[in-house]
């Protein structure tokens, strides 16, 4: 018999394959569950209305939130009305390895598995398969997870069984550091391509044909303008700017200066500063464009 899956949190994985069970969903803010529910046929997903009663029907439950004192409150909330004995707890949160250690150890003690999964890609792209998962833990625990990985939420995978928790948030963080030096690359770009003359179109069409994929979509979002006019954020600049906090604080512990992202996330807090909780990632062009005598609007 298939197991029964609970999803918590902010996204929820695409529908492929086994189809006996319906996912149940949970979020915090109801709607967002009955939105992602209307994407899928009658029967498909079932909306739950709490985490515990969640937990207490599922066989395998993935969170996905937004910052560390959610997960631990969360698991703390779920190990003190569920038993979670041989129920397999799947963590794709972006948080301090330090917390998923701490939050393993937590369910592993009430006889639980564990899984470390944080995933790169926005939670859109788990509702096409388009994730890149990052799996730790016992070689058996990531065998079950990975059935719901590649092929369903995520276009690929990166096997760390029988690795400690605690690399796949450090893979997960540092990576995430692309994203913020490569919007601040590119802004700065765009801003001295508008200052000096040139325009911004010819250096979005170089970035086009020179770096395809994240590279140009980022560009495009930019210059359409999205970052100052979305009524919810793609990449919120809290999130953002959380994640630079984890990558810069394991950098510091290992003697690593990561200037690249100390300049992201000051401009990161401009936008905050302006923008308040909308602000966007892509956000970090405005920063740069109102420090360099323009609006911070591109319009």
């Amino acid at each position: 018999m298939a197991p029964k899956v609970l999803w918590i949190g902010l996204g929820n994985m695409g529908r492929k394959g086994d189809v006996e069970h319906p996912v149940l969903i949970y979020n915090r803010t109801k709607q967002k569950s009955v939105e992602f529910s209307e994407k899928f046929t009658t029967g498909q997903v079932e909306i739950i209305d709490s985490v515990t009663a969640g937990v207490a029907k599922a066989d395998i439950i993935f969170t996905i939130l937004a910052k560390d004192d959610v997960v631990e409150s969360v698991a703390a909330e779920i190990l003190e009305a569920v038993d979670v004995k041989g129920k397999l707890f799947v963590e794709c949160s972006t948080i301090h390895p330090d917390t998923t250690v701490r939050v393993a150890k937590l369910f592993h003690d009430r006889g639980a598995e564990f899984v470390a999964a944080p995933v790169f890609g926005a939670p859109a792209k788990g509702e096409i398969g388009q994730l890149i998962g990052v799996l730790a833990g016992p070689k058996a625990s990531v065998q079950k997870a990975r059935q719901y990985f590649k092929g369903v939420m995520a276009k690929s995978e990166i096997d760390m069984s029988d690795q400690p928790y605690e690399k796949a948030l450090q893979l997960k963080l540092i990576g995430n550091t692309f994203i913020a030096n490569m919007v601040e690359q590119i802004s700065e770009t765009l801003v001295l391509s508008e200052k000096s003359g040139l325009g911004t179109q010819y250096m979005h069409d170089l970035i086009e044909s020179l770096f395809p994929g994240p590279f140009a979509d980022y560009s495009t979002r930019i210059l359409s303008g999205a970052y100052h006019q979305m009524d919810y954020p793609l990449f919120p600049v809290d999130l953002a700017r959380k994640d630079a906090r984890h990558a810069l604080s394991l950098a510091k512990a290992c003697g690593v200066r990561m200037r690249n992202l100390e300049v992201a996330d000051a401009h990161l807090a401009e936008v905050k500063e302006h923008d308040g909780a909308k602000g966007d990632i892509a956000g970090i062009y405005g920063a740069i464009r109102q420090e360099s005598g323009l609006k911070y609007e591109n319009n």
